[in-house]
């Protein structure tokens, strides 16, 4: 149980005021009902923790699914000073743009209910997933620096999809600044063999049905209408980024006496941003942010090509369209209104999606009139929101809103809690083919290890840092 004060602010946001070393307050968004349920783990205290950081602006924040994670907790948002303020690979994440893209098709339901096993096993079959598996892809180092250059780009050169994908990917799916130089052996030996496949935990790739409308018009921009099939695709950049966090950390941690200032936390190990230290880091993480980005563009077209061969289904048919791709784990330099004037800023979001407004040109220019989208994915099985960002996210939260339902319970503890269980026939019994790798996987990822998505969402949606456009249910899910 946190021993941090938490005072409410209004209906949706929590302070903790600055006591100690804290330079800004943290501010937490949740509701009465949830408070209690966020207040039960350390994590609270890791928002206080990152507001002793130099140079973090206005407040450290959290969002509704917050829960604990490496250093910063998961679900945090802070934003830091480029000139006095620092980068951190806890702010940031082991799984570097861990991510979420949805696609559209011209399927509704009733029109493959009949085929969806055949589907779920087709994916399962020809999508490699589980823990260190190995795509059908095996890199060069000076082709794969390649791929830590271009990203998305990179695979859709390769013939992995179209240059139409790229227009509906956050930053088009290159992020500038990347520096293959800066990353190490290791993390390149464990990138080669991994590019296109999905990984374990909760990672997942779901068929799923629109089941709800909630803003016509906004739905309508994103191409959504109900009964229509979609797809979501959770993934990230494997184990070449967990290695990229991991040697950054390992370097971090042991200059944390010539910092200059006391961390309350040793996973809170950091650089000055304007140090070759963070310069080089960033430059790894950009690498691993490209590597997701290509990483689901490739599964993302061989979802494509799985639809249609098991469908016997033209391309036109099919119809399959990139909607958006979020990532969740990221450090960007962004610009915002500070104290009445234009300040660019280095954003670290954890477990957290950008929401950007209407208007803003790091909008895709088809959706630039409404916002951007927003994907929240829920549990194993649950289904995901579509979501749109607004203005009041981009002026409170450094346009930041929640990255999913956020977990209640440890991966070992859900595994002892469903001991026994059949948790396929479960979701089977909820109308939900579920095909997993690993033994324990759908042990470690039931639906009672997540906070309710609804309530995460409602949280959101009522605090106005983005807005409920759709509802979606999922109807097949394969795992690692």
């Amino acid at each position: 149980m946190s021993d941090i004060t938490m005072k409410k602010l209004d209906e949706y946001r929590w302070i903790i005021p600055p006591v100690g070393g804290m330079r800004v307050p943290g501010m937490i968004y949740s509701s009465d009902t949830m408070i209690g349920g966020i207040g039960s783990d350390e994590s609270p205290k890791q928002v206080s923790n990152v507001a002793y950081l130099p140079g973090i602006v206005k407040y450290s924040l959290a969002m509704p699914d917050m829960h604990w994670g490496y250093g910063f907790p998961i679900g945090g948002v802070a934003a830091f000073d480029l000139k006095e303020g620092i980068i951190s690979p806890g702010g940031v994440g082991y799984d570097i743009n861990c991510g979420v893209r949805l696609m559209t098709t011209r399927l509704h339901i009733d029109e493959i209910r009949d085929r969806l096993h055949d589907l779920v096993a087709a994916l399962f079959r020809d999508i490699p997933t589980g823990v260190g598996s190995k795509g059908s892809i095996n890199l060069s180092f000076s082709e794969e620096k390649k791929v830590l250059k271009e990203g998305a780009r990179w695979a859709v050169n390769h013939g992995y999809g179209t240059s139409g994908d790229l227009l509906a990917t956050e930053d088009e799916g290159t992020m500038e600044g990347a520096d293959p130089d800066c990353v190490s052996d290791r993390a390149l030996e464990r990138g080669k063999q991994q590019l296109g496949t999905l990984g374990s935990g909760n990672h997942f790739l779901e068929i799923e049905v629109v089941e709800k409308i909630f803003d016509e018009k906004v739905a309508a921009a994103f191409g959504l209408e109900r009964n229509q099939v979609v797809v979501v695709i959770h993934s990230g950049s494997r184990g070449f980024g967990y290695q990229v966090c991991d040697d950054y950390l390992a370097r971090m941690v042991k200059k944390i006496g010539k910092l200059g200032f006391l961390l309350p936390d040793r996973q809170l190990a950091c650089a000055y941003f304007d140090s070759d230290e963070g310069r080089q880091y960033f430059a790894a993480m950009v690498c691993a942010a490209n590597y997701a980005w290509a990483n689901r563009q490739m599964l993302m077209h061989w979802t494509r090509e799985i639809f249609e061969r098991t469908l016997k289904k033209s391309p036109r048919d099919i119809g399959m369209r990139l909607v958006y791709d979020v990532c969740h784990n990221i450090a960007k330099i962004e610009e915002f209104i500070i104290d009445g004037e234009k300040k660019k800023v280095c954003v670290h979001r954890k477990g957290a999606t950008r929401a950007f407004p209407p208007g803003h040109p790091a909008v895709p220019a088809a959706y630039r009139h409404v916002g951007q989208p927003v994907l929240i994915p829920g549990d194993m099985g649950t289904g995901s929101y579509v979501l749109v960002g607004t203005e009041k996210a981009f002026s409170e939260t450094f346009g930041s809103t929640c990255h999913g339902a956020g977990r209640v319970m440890s991966r070992s503890r859900a595994k002892k809690v469903s001991k026994g269980r059949s948790i396929r026939k479960e979701m089977a019994d909820r109308n939900v083919i579920v095909m997993a790798t690993g033994k324990g996987t759908l042990h470690e990822e039931i639906p009672e290890a997540y906070k309710d998505i609804d309530s995460v969402v409602d949280v959101v949606h009522e605090a106005g840092l983005s807005r409920k456009v759709a509802r979606l249910r999922a109807v097949g899910c394969i795992k690692g």
